[in-house]
């Protein structure tokens, strides 16, 4: 063959394979569209806020191929109503707390808090390293759903009261809004637990059909303007060490996806925590100072409120273990981890942070 007629065989081969492999690449780089459905009212500019963050990263990550589109609490479905959203394939995925759904099965607290627990940074150890996300999707695949750990709100406060609470008695009777599973606890201990979304808990305070309510911590309470209708704030929030939330997937939808769109919603699932848990570090301790300026009275829990709240909740845990081989499971990993995590912590965080507080007003 002569030269020229080599070059010429060679550059129609050369065409020829670049021609196969455009739509190769295209292919593995499909265009798709998703619809994500959060539990949380836009006002909510972190919660809500890691949801649009979380998007864009997905898009970002992808070249713009794989689009989600977040809707707010109400849009779409009501706030307390993503995971069967995302169940019956009504959207593809969901952005929650999965604690919401205690009433399905109690072990779903364990994807969000579990009372009397873990703190922020345990907790997200316990998920990524101790197994807890593997045996939560044991308990989502029951829903035909998957879930990637997402944004935490990190240590939550006890929330707003319309009168003091000077002992374990004022508990009896009180209509409290509270998330999740600490509702059995607090109904153990005389109190009436009311589960109520984020977006429709002011009215209910004004109004006077709850008598107390928790949400999250400064930031948020101080936009949902709870100072407005109850002066005391408690703290600490002992149902939510943490509150940790959730991206969930149809289990269908997230299979069929290639699997770097996959490796893209874990990588921005991730990047999403980061950017919650930093954000509501940076601007509670402001918004706190905001509320005491607006007249909120900042009061801890009462030592009897504490241990007979703790002492319900491990009677609660001990009967539940007994009958729920998903919660028994969880509960029995996470305390394990909790006693070793707690040695930890006594020793290098809370011996640092101790010092640091009490220096705090030398400096």
């Amino acid at each position: 063959m002569k030269r020229r007629d080599f070059l010429k065989a060679g550059g129609v081969g050369l065409a020829a394979s670049a021609a196969v492999a455009a739509p190769a690449i295209a292919q593995s780089n499909p265009e798709i569209r998703w619809r994500l459905a959060a539990s949380w009212p836009k006002a909510l500019d972190t919660l809500y806020g890691g949801c649009e963050y979380f998007c864009k990263r997905v898009a970002e990550v992808t070249d713009n191929k794989f689009q989600i589109q977040p809707f707010a609490a109400g849009e779409i479905v009501p706030g307390l109503q993503v995971l069967d959203a995302v169940q019956s394939g009504t959207v593809e995925m969901g952005n929650t707390a999965l604690y919401y759904y205690w009433g399905k099965n109690p072990a779903f607290t364990f994807g969000t808090s579990l009372p009397f627990g873990l703190n922020t940074r345990s907790h997200i150890a316990w998920l990524h390293f101790g197994g807890g996300t593997e045996m939560l999707n044991d308990l989502l695949k029951e829903y035909n759903a998957v879930g990637i750990p997402t944004g935490s709100t990190g240590a939550q406060m006890g929330g707003w009261f319309r009168k003091e609470m000077k002992n374990i008695e004022d508990f009896k009777g009180l209509k409290f809004r509270v998330g999740g599973f600490a509702g059995t606890i607090i109904a153990k201990v005389g109190g009436v637990p009311q589960q109520i979304a984020g977006g429709d808990i002011y009215p209910a305070l004004e109004k006077g059909t709850i008598d107390a309510a928790e949400w999250v911590g400064p930031y948020d309470d101080e936009k949902l303007g709870f100072v407005k209708v109850a002066k005391y704030y408690y703290y600490p929030g002992w149902w939510e060490g943490t509150g940790q939330g959730h991206n969930v997937m149809n289990i269908e939808k997230f299979n069929a996806l290639p699997k770097h769109y996959q490796a893209a919603i874990e990588m921005a699932s991730r990047d999403t925590f980061t950017w919650v848990t930093g954000k509501y570090d940076y601007v509670n301790p402001a918004a706190l100072k905001r509320l005491l300026v607006a007249g909120a009275i900042l009061k801890p829990f009462p030592q009897d409120v504490l241990e007979a709240c703790y002492k319900a909740a491990n009677e609660i845990y001990a009967d539940l273990s007994k009958t729920n081989p998903h919660f028994k499971k969880m509960y029995e990993s996470l305390t394990a981890y909790r006693s070793e995590s707690l040695a930890w912590m006594q020793v290098a965080e809370l011996g640092y942070d101790s010092f640091m507080m009490r220096m705090r007003t030398r400096t």
